[in-house]
């Protein structure tokens, strides 16, 4: 008598997984745009500064959510409020989750999410430029991705977050990402006050073309931005 085994492959389908690596390259594409948006916007004397801090976080804000980022936003939870170090540094390999690719890779989740991650503290660099230099501002948004956007992915987007169970709804980062990098930007921009010789009456744009190559590039990442949110290759896609 023989035994044979059976290998069972998770329900993948090469379509989804496609489209959320597409969405992924999309998202990743906004940081840059923004640097660009953001470049155009602010003086001649800190262009250099605002495309760097808004280039760094994809080196940060990546590595930080490697080694335990996404396993605070998105692991095995401790409690709703918080998650934990159970997928750190990409423990869970292969592992195939029902509950945020039911239809593709996790470890395509996690690039996904990451880029959102990134992207999150970079749209806080347009309100600090000229207020803060590049070291402090590196030490501060690996900081603040650990305490402020970790935890509230968690509780939004998180199987066991307890925003997620009240009924939040938040299909694009509506929270996560928008009022989330809203509210830390205009706290960073009130404590450390007004930026070195700024010239209130002044509102001429440094320049208007890196603003609008920007704009563009911004509006091609959205795509992935939003249709990527639907999770999987759609009807709900085509209509986000």
């Amino acid at each position: 008598m023989t035994s044979t085994t059976v290998i069972i492959s998770p329900p993948y389908d090469t379509g989804d997984n496609a489209w959320m690596m597409t969405s992924t390259a999309l998202v990743l594409l906004m940081t840059p745009a923004l640097a660009f948006f953001y470049g155009g916007l602010v003086e001649h004397k800190n262009v250099l500064n605002q495309l760097f801090l808004s280039f760094i976080c994809m080196g940060i804000v990546f590595v930080q959510w490697v080694l335990f980022g996404f396993s605070f936003a998105f692991g095995p939870a401790v409690s709703p409020g918080f998650g934990s170090f159970g997928w750190s540094v990409l423990r869970f390999g292969e592992l195939y989750n029902p509950n945020y690719s039911p239809t593709y890779p996790l470890l395509t989740y996690c690039a996904y999410q990451g880029t959102f991650a990134v992207i999150t503290p970079a749209l806080i660099s347009g309100a600090i430029v000229g207020r803060m230099k590049i070291i402090p501002y590196m030490i501060f948004i690996f900081i603040w991705s650990t305490v402020c956007y970790d935890p509230m992915a968690h509780w939004v987007w998180g199987d066991n977050g307890w925003l997620k169970h009240l009924g939040t709804l938040d299909f694009a980062g509506g929270t996560v990402v928008h009022i989330l990098s809203g509210v830390s930007g205009l706290v960073a921009s009130m404590v450390l006050g007004k930026r070195h010789d700024y010239d209130a009456h002044s509102t001429t744009a440094h320049n208007l073309p890196f603003t609008i190559l920007g704009t563009c590039l911004l509006w091609v990442g959205w795509s992935g931005f939003n249709a990527g949110s639907a999770n999987s290759a759609s009807g709900l896609t085509s209509l986000a």
